[in-house]
């Protein structure tokens, strides 16, 4: 490469260059790297539209979307030298792009500035990264749904305030996850359709005299459209803070249910086995088995939330257009993109490989006086009782139970007459946990039928 300092971008307005120190913190090309791709496919489009308005000679277009490719050639294979001096991605290649094809490199520039170029590189590298997040998140709906499907009769407590409230099953319990990412999704699908249009030829913000055609380097890049106010398209990261909300409302997701995974992995618990591939051992305890990945996930939420918090800090008190702040957009969105994946994967992976304790979560559903609603119901349903009034008659009937250590089921007829004389046999069919479930019809309900409706439902959707 040439000297970066001889031909730094700001031309003949400095006549020193750059201090150490005031490089150090203006160069973003240790980051912005990742751009590379976006910054080539930009500048390829960028120069055929140019050639097309007669802007650019076919042969000038031609040698700079040749050079262009054989620099993310390089890039790509590790034999591309990044210079900090030369501060970002887009001067890290044009600068190269001169060496390979000379003079018309200077031409790349013309009609377009760093401003609409970064906008445009990062809305392209933020839509890149919601494409493969959506793909992600459904990986992991299917898996949930795996899990749903085998376990759609195996009956596990419910809880409200992680007490035992009413018998639901695992498949049921399941599908809530698959719900939550699909609300997941289409926030992710949302902001993609929001965020596409081209920044592209809004140049440093008031747009440019040259006759460019912003159509075509839209529909180039698969933008719907180009945007249409220079100044904002600009100075514009609300897509980003879009990814990261969404990302942020995923990641809560995805931490609820690591904390589960670490309740039920317990010994108190023992609902679920998770396989060796996500625990680990502890150096001194040779019994334990901990479930590392499942808190990992659930502290690496908190970057994702502390990139949301930072970007929104960044934005909220720069005026238009362009500040140097908005440099401070890209870190955080990386870092929140590769945790947030990392979490998705490593949750795929656990729901696939973990396996149900059937017999522990029945037990588990069967203790606690979970069936008290159902008895509550019953009392509403055949002896026509107000639903406050079996509300106090089944408090007292568990109240019974409690005294004699015992559950619901187990209480015989005379206890129960003894609370109230119209009670008959017939209370004990709705008193057992399998009964209880079965019962629940009702559409999103958690009886079996039902959790195989929903099971369908989101494998047609899926597919």
């Amino acid at each position: 490469m040439t000297d970066a300092k001889s031909n730094t971008m700001w031309g003949g307005r400095f006549a020193a260059g750059p201090d150490a120190i005031m490089e150090a913190i203006n160069a973003s090309i240790g980051f912005d790297q990742r751009m590379a791709r976006q910054d080539i496919e930009g500048s390829r489009a960028h120069a055929a539209m140019l050639a097309a308005q007669g802007i650019l000679t076919d042969n000038d277009a031609e040698a700079i979307r040749e050079g262009l490719l054989t620099v993310l050639s390089e890039i790509e294979t590790g034999n591309f030298a990044f210079s900090s001096a030369l501060e970002d991605i887009h001067m890290n290649v044009e600068s190269r792009l001169k060496e390979i094809v000379g003079e018309p490199a200077g031409r790349l520039h013309t009609a377009r500035s760093r401003n609409d170029q970064v906008a445009t590189d990062f809305k392209l590298w933020v839509r890149d990264q919601m494409d493969a997040t959506l793909d992600a998140i459904k990986a992991l709906q299917l898996a949930f749904l795996a899990q749903a499907e085998a376990g759609a009769d195996w009956v596990m407590p419910g809880f409200t305030h992680l007490q035992t409230a009413q018998p639901v099953t695992w498949g049921h319990h399941m599908l809530a996850y698959v719900e939550m990412l699909g609300r997941d999704a289409s926030r992710f699908a949302d902001a993609r359709a929001r965020m596409n249009e081209s920044p592209l030829g809004a140049a440093a913000l008031a747009g440019t005299s040259f006759n460019i055609d912003r159509d075509a380097t839209a529909q180039a890049l698969g933008f719907d459209r180009p945007s249409a106010n220079s100044l904002d398209a600009v100075s514009d990261r609300d897509f980003a803070l879009d990814f990261l909300n969404a990302a942020s409302i995923c990641a809560m997701h995805l931490s609820r249910f690591a904390e589960e995974l670490v309740i039920w992995s317990s010994a108190q618990f023992r609902f679920v086995t998770l396989s060796d591939r996500f625990s680990t051992g502890s150096s001194i305890m040779p019994q334990k088995k901990n479930p590392d990945a499942a808190e990992l996930i659930r502290a690496k939420i908190a970057r994702i939330y502390g990139a949301n918090t930072a970007l929104m800090m960044v934005m909220k008190g720069l005026p238009l257009t362009y500040s140097k702040d908005m440099q401070e957009d890209k870190e955080q969105t990386f870092d929140a993109a590769d945790n947030l994946m990392l979490a998705l994967a490593a949750m795929t992976g656990m729901v696939t490989d973990m396996t149900a304790n059937q017999p522990n979560l029945e037990q588990a559903a069967s203790s606690g006086f979970s069936t008290a609603t159902d008895l509550a119901d019953w009392l509403v349903r055949t002896l026509d009782m107000p639903f406050r009034e079996a509300h106090h008659v089944t408090g007292a009937i568990v109240k019974l139970a409690e005294d004699k250590g015992c559950d619901l089921p187990e209480l015989s007829l005379a206890d129960m007459t003894g609370v109230h004389a119209k009670i008959t046999k017939d209370v004990f069919d709705v008193l057992g946990v399998q009964n209880s479930v079965a019962s629940r019809t009702s559409y999103g309900g958690t009886a079996p039928s039902e959790v195989r409706k929903q099971v369908a439902r989101w494998k047609d959707k899926l597919a």
